[in-house]
């Protein structure tokens, strides 16, 4: 079914080396057993869309799919907005080629242990109360769990994070980020929006124990990135039929992997944003 698919959208693919191997991976923004299971399906989906041999590669951090990309050890990876920043100025030619439906208006949670006492606020209006409490971001290289949420907090409540809070963390994803406050170790933080619902309908939020309290204005994040030399691997027109099996991506198990309703096209200038604010911020070389 999904051949027929595949060629009914025109994506016919050439033959290709079958020891010249896709290989891709994905920034670790929950747990790496998680990920190994969600991703291998995928790369099953695009071996067989593309008919070439698909491998997913797990890494241990954000910065490691950046390096593993400008290495060449992986060719495509599942990048978070500043993440597919960092990759495509390390490696000329890259480009990103589809992001979730989603993506365009991403946002971010800040989550509070109860214990604080804070209730939810308005977007418009920054919670003022977290001055003073200790505060986990997730990795220090997350669009979601870093970048975008400490720009909004600086522009809001106009000092840094090292001035706003007693003590701050990087919990290195954001799984781990909902259990520092809910356990205590840390009374804020802040994750992805996907990441806590996913979390809750995985049964491992205590909504007793920690809440939303706040969230962020909307910005872009996650994409998917190829290094600019996959025509000459595979053959030509392969990073359009890639693009176009990617969105072409309609069973709802795989969607769920992600999780996203489903892909459009992207480009390097829809992450401008990202960009600007990394610049601003000091994160970018």
């Amino acid at each position: 079914m999904l051949r027929a698919l595949i060629l009914a959208l025109g994506l016919v693919a050439a033959p290709l080396a079958a020891a010249n191997p896709l290989v891709f991976t994905a920034i670790p923004d929950e747990d790496e057993t998680r990920l190994q299971e969600r991703f291998q399906k995928v790369a099953d989906y695009l071996a067989e869309a593309l008919e070439v041999d698909v491998r997913f590669i797990p890494v241990t951090s954000y910065a490691a799919s950046v390096t593993a990309f400008r290495n060449d050890q992986v060719q495509l990876a599942w990048f978070g907005g500043f993440t597919g920043v960092q990759a495509r100025q390390l490696v000329p030619g890259a480009r990103a080629i589809a992001q979730g439906i989603e993506d365009p208006q991403y946002k971010s949670y800040v989550i509070a242990n109860r214990d604080t006492g804070l209730a939810p606020m308005e977007q418009e209006t920054a919670p003022e109360a977290l001055r003073g409490l200790t505060f986990s971001f997730g990795s220090q290289s997350s669009t979601s769990g870093r970048l975008m949420p400490e720009y909004f907090l600086r522009e809001h409540l106009g000092e840094a994070p090292e001035a706003l809070f007693e003590r701050v963390g990087f919990s290195g994803n954001h799984s781990r980020t909902i259990s520092l406050v809910q356990s205590g170790a840390y009374q804020a933080g802040v994750v992805s929006y996907t990441a806590w619902e996913n979390e809750v309908e995985s049964g491992n939020v205590d909504p007793d124990r920690v809440q939303v309290i706040w969230e962020t204005p909307p910005y872009p994040d996650y994409q998917w990135t190829v290094r600019g030399d996959l025509d000459e691997r595979f053959g030509d027109g392969f990073t359009e039929r890639l693009q176009q099996a990617l969105i072409a991506m309609q069973d709802p198990e795989l969607l769920a992997s992600f999780p996203r309703s489903g892909f459009i096209p992207a480009g390097n200038d829809d992450y401008a944003m990202i960009e600007r604010v990394a610049t601003d911020l000091g994160l970018l070389d």
